[in-house]
């Protein structure tokens, strides 16, 4: 489907960008992907890797200027929307802001997706969207159901959106891993919130993955949810720190014991399949729409999806290996 085509990746500068462009540049061979993003500096820096490579474009914007995006997605067929303000203490802090670029830039793309004639956009959702507690969660619940809806009135253009959703991601910037690695460079005492935490655990590439099924699957309104496994954030500090003396510290605000991608409020909606779940859209019946289900099955009354009860674990030498291998890169992307 991605081949010979013109994608856009919003927030492309960002870890999924660096992650997605040269993938999908690999495997599908796309006539043009644009990397739409505010940042200057960033793509500068991201230009430097795909110098002479004319299938690769760097547009400056933002999804809050709709009128830019209209420039933007002129002859774009597939969009990646990964733009989003994520820092859950920032968005506390900074809340309007937080709601123009996660709620009214989604709204923002949605509509000049429609306009420009985009074939499929998938947007990136995260744990935090289902049952929210902090306002960055809140922002991206949002943005998911505007998705859903945008099928809705996407009318004669035939634009589809899909959302794909996943938890932190294994070594990124400002996640533990990197965060426990330099205490224990330093020699000092693995902080832990609470012993009882757990976490699921994915790498970029598997994020990457799963937006390339989405679009290869997708009808419309589908939040696809990939099966992944949890740790205990007790271990992922033996991990990283063999022996090191582990400090309770508490919970911070806005954060949860365990994470948590499917509630039971969608379980009525919810199918399994091999490799991931999807939630279907309530609306239009489209629940029970066969290509929407295709091959998946019902999950059960009272179904939740969380890191607690997940019955895939990740054990310490795993993670240990994976630390191993990717070292020179984590805390970069």
């Amino acid at each position: 489907m991605l081949k010979n085509a013109s994608i856009l990746v919003t927030g492309g500068t960002g870890s999924f960008g660096n992650t997605f462009v040269p993938a999908t540049l690999a495997r599908y061979e796309p006539r043009r992907l644009v990397v739409f993003s505010r940042d200057e500096m960033k793509q500068w820096e991201m230009a430097k890797k795909f110098q002479g490579d004319p299938r690769v474009r760097f547009f400056v914007g933002d999804v809050r200027d709709k009128e830019r995006l209209h420039r933007a997605l002129d002859g774009i067929e597939y969009v990646v929307h990964a733009a989003a303000l994520k820092i859950v203490p920032t968005a506390e802090y900074n809340p309007f802001e937080c709601i123009k670029t996660n709620v009214m830039g989604a709204m923002n793309l949605i509509d000049a997706c429609i306009d420009s004639g985009v074939r499929r956009c998938v947007a990136l959702s995260t744990d935090k969207a289902s049952s929210p507690i902090n306002l960055y969660g809140a922002t991206k619940l949002a943005s998911d159901k505007v998705f859903i809806a945008g099928n809705s009135y996407s009318g004669a253009t035939g634009t589809r959106f899909s959302v794909v959703r996943y938890g932190n991601v294994m070594g990124s910037r400002g996640s533990v891993i990197p965060f426990f690695l330099s205490r224990a460079g330093e020699g000092l005492p693995m902080p832990v919130t609470d012993p009882r935490m757990t976490r699921f655990m994915i790498t970029l590439e598997q994020g990457v993955e799963l937006v390339w099924h989405a679009f290869e699957d997708m009808v419309g309104g589908e939040i696809y949810v990939k099966k992944i496994p949890s740790m205990r954030i007790t271990e992922i500090a033996q991990a990283c720190a063999p022996g090191a003396p582990q400090e309770t510290i508490g919970i911070r605000p806005g954060e949860k014991l365990h994470e948590q991608m499917i509630g039971v409020e969608d379980a009525g909606y919810t199918y399994e399949y091999p490799g991931h779940f999807k939630i279907l859209p309530s609306i239009h019946g489209w629940d029970k729409d066969p290509a929407r289900i295709g091959a998946g099955r019902p999950v059960g009354e009272g179904f939740c999806y969380n890191s607690e009860t997940n019955p895939e674990w990740m054990d310490v030498d795993t993670l240990r290996a994976w630390i191993a291998a990717h070292r020179a890169k984590i805390g970069t992307f």
